[in-house]
């Protein structure tokens, strides 16, 4: 257990780090995240949704519990990446520009697979209720 929970702060912290960094760009709109957005054709007003929207999902895979709500951050980081990478593609880029994705989508997959993964430990080591059916004689 200990070993799956340092691994998962591991692979997490790596995440929040790498997105956290570019969702800030986005949010503050900056001259790269819009001189691509402008590439890709994507309105400008999306830049600062979608960073914020990053952030929030970053907060809610860090803070403890809230285990439904990390199942939709998790999904909204890949849906995120997924799409990026889809748009680069699809505008013809050359795999060298859309390949690095494939880091942020592996860190985001290992922090999913070993947050489930604590669950099911802690689940684990949760004592079964078993009801008393003996009788009270007095």
């Amino acid at each position: 257990m200990k070993k799956t929970k340092i691994l998962y702060w591991v692979f997490t912290g790596i995440m929040a780090l790498m997105l956290g960094f570019g969702s800030v760009f986005n949010v503050m709109s900056s001259p790269e995240s819009v001189e691509l957005f402008n590439r890709l054709g994507y309105p400008l007003y999306l830049l600062p949704f979608l960073g914020v929207a990053k952030l929030l999902g970053i907060f809610a895979i860090l803070v403890p519990g809230f285990n439904r709500v990390k199942e939709w951050a998790y999904a909204g980081l890949i849906f995120d990446l997924v799409g990026a990478m889809y748009s680069l593609m699809s505008i013809g880029e050359p795999i060298y520009v859309y390949l690095p994705l494939l880091l942020p989508i592996l860190l985001v997959a290992l922090s999913y697979y070993f947050h489930h993964k604590l669950l099911k430990g802690a689940a684990d080591h949760v004592p079964e209720k078993t009801p008393d059916l003996s009788l009270a004689v007095s």
